[in-house]
Parts: structure tokens; sequence; C-alpha cells
């Protein structure tokens, strides 16, 4: 009980679990978040937003490294929100950082705003996710970027477990990922995939 009602907070965290939740995500995935940021080559973004935000940390990864872009975090738990605010404090004061709370199939972004939009271990809980993609799709600019980085991909039986855990949990292979945002209108999507850390990151062009 109390293992199912810890690893729910991944989906959106709350209260003092929620909390340590989000201190353990922020630590846990450093490597992976490093790793699909490595992907992100030939761009220079003036407007970036990081859709479920979580503990913030990815925030300030792409605040350092496109220090002339404004970065937006946007998630719908409030812990994760105020906590992204905690941790981005000082760029939020400078007027570079902004962290809004919502929901990622309707925010209240207007059309073709961002050049990037990242997503680090969320979309497997994102409505949808036809839905949410479509509303990425609509917020990027023309010849925008949107970024996907997934701890799983799918296929290793010991990460299917967590669905059973995790209420609203749902696993995405590579294939499905890339029908998904070509349905949702983008043109070219490339994959990267470490197929022995079961780790994937998606590069999708508007």
């Amino acid at each position: 009980m109390f293992k199912k009602l810890f690893f729910g907070n991944t989906r959106k965290p709350k209260g003092f679990l929620g909390k340590i939740m989000i201190n353990r995500m922020n630590e846990g995935h450093a490597k992976l978040s490093d790793w699909g940021l490595s992907h992100l080559t030939d761009i220079n973004p003036s407007e970036i937003a990081d859709f479920g935000c979580g503990g913030g940390i990815n925030v300030a990864k792409l605040i350092k490294l496109f220090p002339d872009a404004k970065v937006t975090g946007f998630d719908y738990s409030n812990v994760s929100v105020k906590e992204s605010k905690k941790v981005n404090a000082q760029k939020i004061s400078d007027g570079i950082c902004n962290i809004i709370q919502g929901d990622v199939s309707k925010t209240p972004f207007e059309n073709e705003k961002f050049d990037l939009i990242t997503a680090f271990e969320t979309v497997y809980f994102w409505p949808g996710p036809l839905t949410s993609f479509k509303e990425v799709y609509r917020t990027l600019k023309s010849d925008g970027t949107f970024m996907i980085v997934n701890e799983f991909d799918g296929i290793s039986e010991r990460e299917k477990k967590y669905e059973k855990i995790i209420d609203g949990l749902k696993l995405y292979s590579n294939q499905e990922l890339t029908d998904y945002l070509k349905q949702a209108g983008f043109q070219c999507v490339i994959l990267f995939h470490d197929e022995q850390k079961h780790w994937i990151t998606v590069i999708a062009k508007k």
C-alpha cells in the first residue's frame, strides 16, 4: 500500500510524500536529462517551455544551456510549481524565467509562442496523448522543436510492473510515440535509443 501511495506521486506530487518524490526525481533523473539535452544541437531558441517541469531542475539546465532565452516551466502539480519556483527563484526575479500551473492538454499559451518545448519523464501521464501533442504543436513556432526524454522505452518487462503500481502511467513504445507525434502534425521525428539503459530521446520538428 505504501509503495503504491509513494510512487503515485510521480504522476502528480502532493503533500509531504510529493516533496520527497520531487527531490528524488531531481537527483535520480540528472544523468537521463543530461543525455537528452545533449541531442539539442544546431538550435538557438529565444522562447522555451518545459512541460511537466516537476521540481524545476531541468528548467535551470535549460536556462544555463540557452542563456539568452526566456524559459517557462509548466506543471499541474501545486507542489511541483512551488518547488520549481524555489529552485529558480533568482532567475524568476531576473525576469528570464516563469513557472505556471496548468494542464498540458489545455494550456494558456498563444499559438506559436515557443521555439522549443521539452518533456522529461512526463508524457507517460499526459491526457491522450494525442490531444496533448496537438497542444504542443499548436504552441510551437514554425520550425520549432519538441523534445521528449523518457527513462522507459516500453520494452523491458522490468518497466511494465510500474504500470500496475502507478495509477495513470502508460508506457509507450518508440513506434507508438512516433505515430502519435505524426498524427499531431509533426513532419520530422528523430529517435535516439539507448538500448542498454532503455532510455529514449525523441526530437520532433514542426
